[in-house]
């Protein structure tokens, strides 16, 4: 079975330095259907004004995944992290017993585009860490690459839940498929241009939720980017 999230349906909050689309509920925006799919609980796909960003606020028992779309996304933590986040890297940060951190823009005048992704862990209370990877455009290229995973194999960065995380880069009439084992589900997020997911169309903001499926297989339409979750039941 497979349900279609669209991008116009999610929540959105606007505070001019910040246009924010919520794909599952978030802050002030609460819908009892869309909690969350599975251990994945936040999708936030955020635009911030050149300047601007997050100050420091602190999250605990939670993993927590930034994925940069265009520009720069400065972070700093209560670890002594800091670091700026770009198209192609993957940061990980388990919040656990507690974590500080602030985000904003690395640049004063162009915006920042990224999706901000939270993950239940699998269990509370672990030591708070951070990760971040980069993965080179041409290792996603047509194909799915690993850049999460529980065990952080292939190089991937290392989620504290059974979850494993795929993006794909695809030029149109690209075709990828992933098998899913019994007992798993999927989600899809459309990043970029539009595909067709199992036979249905899905586009840039919309994603899709499959359960029961032996498989997930995309095709692109036109020139696109996809986020693909394989998740425990």
């Amino acid at each position: 079975m497979i349900t279609i999230r669209k991008s116009k349906e999610r929540g959105a909050s606007n505070f001019g330095w910040l246009d924010s689309k919520h794909t599952f509920s978030f802050g002030h925006y609460y819908d009892p259907k869309n909690m969350g799919f599975g251990a994945l609980r936040v999708i936030n796909e955020d635009v911030v004004s050149g300047g601007a960003g997050f100050g420091t606020h602190p999250h605990d028992n939670m993993e927590i995944i930034s994925y940069v779309l265009e520009g720069g996304l400065a972070h700093k933590d209560s670890l002594g992290t800091g670091s700026v986040i770009r198209p192609g890297d993957v940061q990980r940060m388990s919040a656990g017993t507690g974590i500080a951190h602030s985000e904003f823009n690395a640049s004063k005048d162009a915006r920042v585009h990224f999706l901000q992704i939270w993950v239940l862990p699998n269990e509370r209370g672990l030591t708070p860490s951070y990760e971040q990877k980069s993965f080179p455009a041409e290792t996603r290229k047509g194909r799915l690459q690993l850049v999460g995973a529980r065990d952080g194999r292939d190089g991937a960065v290392t989620i504290h839940q059974d979850v494993d995380l795929f993006v794909a880069n695809l030029d149109k009439g690209d075709k990828v498929s992933h098998a899913l084992r019994p007992r798993r589900k999927a989600w899809v997020q459309v990043t970029r241009g539009e595909v067709t997911v199992n036979g249905n169309i899905v586009s840039q903001g919309d994603g899709a939720a499959l359960t029961d499926e032996k498989d997930v297989t995309i095709a692109a339409n036109d020139n696109a980017e996809v986020l693909v979750f394989d998740l425990g039941a």
